[in-house]
């Protein structure tokens, strides 16, 4: 069995908090921030189950940054 190595953010959003995984399009909510990331872990091994490991794409020292979008 390998090992992968994924980075996730978590934000809260309403009630819930929203775990998304920056190396795939995979995200998952939860009540908490464990069970978001819980639940994210979840639906990886899910996808994982049907994607090659080959499909993360790598990320490296990832910021959140603030933009501004005029008439959006």
């Amino acid at each position: 069995m390998s090992t992968l190595n994924l980075q996730s953010v978590v934000y809260h959003e309403g009630e819930h908090f929203v775990a998304q995984c920056l190396n795939v399009d995979v995200a998952s909510f939860g009540d908490t921030e464990a069970e978001a990331l819980a639940n994210l872990q979840e639906a990886l091994e899910l996808y994982f189950e049907d994607a090659p490991a080959s499909d993360a794409v790598p990320v490296e020292d990832a910021e959140v940054r603030s933009l501004t979008l005029q008439g959006a």
